[in-house]
């Protein structure tokens, strides 16, 4: 059968969420993309995305991709004038905006009317040759941190979260630990790990950025890719750094333990937001996805 592949680039709060990855009887941002995209395509659709994010993580950025037959991409627009491309994000839009209604509704939650908890920014035909996980080539989160210096702000509640007991962070000390573990590592001290995986990643940012007096301290995470939990468990140790718990050198320690037994504490999942995904230009996409498999054959993602 003759399929379309198309990227979806999407944003999310994830308040509400189980996280990414499909779950019976929760609800999640695949499971509710998939249920949409299957009504669309009246069959059942797979999902391929970019980085699975955790419960209650949220992403500004997010991006993956889905085959369809060709005979729906082409009856997308029906009769309207409007591309292939354009007609899916409404029609996602559409459902994906009645099923959160729904899902409040049946928990007794309010929300403004139209809102919805997943946004499709665009979708774009795209050749076989991308992938949206094995092409990538980087992720950039942020983490987001109220202290003792910045105004609470109780509209953005859900993405920032708040230092217990409001103490003021040494930010020049979380500076010197997070400076201590950029390049490759085992990360295993930083990491759930999955059975048959390496947690070896190269860590390429990691820097802690107070944008003003009374605004959020933002940790600023940037890597090829990122083990289970590791972008919280990375900002768990650097809290404890800035709170005094631990000094700026306990993290490359911590680091060069590369043990469980020694594991980082994680940071609460609301705080963080995945901002982007990087991608090479379009005729490295089939090299980048070919020598990610690769890898992951070997078992070392």
């Amino acid at each position: 059968m003759d399929t379309v592949r198309a990227r979806l680039d999407l944003a999310y709060d994830g308040t509400f969420f189980h996280g990414w990855a499909a779950q019976p009887g929760l609800r999640t941002v695949e499971g509710e993309l998939v249920r949409a995209l299957s009504l669309i395509a009246r069959q059942e659709v797979a999902v391929t995305v970019a980085g699975r994010t955790d419960a209650g993580v949220h992403a500004d950025h997010q991006v993956a991709h889905v085959d369809l037959p060709a005979q729906v991409w082409d009856s997308l627009p029906g009769r309207s004038s409007r591309t292939p491309e354009d007609a899916l994000v409404d029609r996602l839009a559409s459902l994906l905006t009645r099923a959160h209604g729904d899902f409040m509704k049946a928990h007794g939650l309010v929300s403004p009317r139209g809102y919805c908890d997943v946004a499709l920014l665009s979708s774009h035909r795209v050749p076989e040759t991308f992938d949206a996980r094995f092409s990538a080539v980087g992720r950039h989160y942020v983490y987001r941190l109220l202290d003792q210096r910045a105004d609470s702000d109780p509209f953005s509640g859900r993405r920032i979260w708040t230092v217990p007991a409001r103490q003021t962070l040494n930010l020049e000390a979380m500076a010197e630990a997070a400076s201590s573990v950029i390049g490759e590592h085992d990360f295993l001290s930083f990491c759930k790990p999955r059975e048959g995986a390496t947690t070896i990643r190269t860590l390429r940012q990691l820097d802690v950025v107070a944008a003003g007096e009374t605004s959020p301290i933002l940790v600023r995470v940037h890597a090829d890719a990122f083990c289970h939990s590791m972008v919280r468990s990375l900002v768990g140790a650097l809290i404890d750094v800035g709170t005094g718990r631990r000094s700026p050198a306990w993290m490359r320690h911590l680091l060069d333990e590369r043990s469980r037994e020694a594991a980082a504490p994680l940071a609460p999942a609301h705080g963080l937001t995945l901002a982007h995904v990087d991608y090479p230009p379009a005729d490295q996409w089939a090299q980048r996805a070919q020598q990610t498999r690769a890898v992951r054959s070997l078992g070392c993602c």
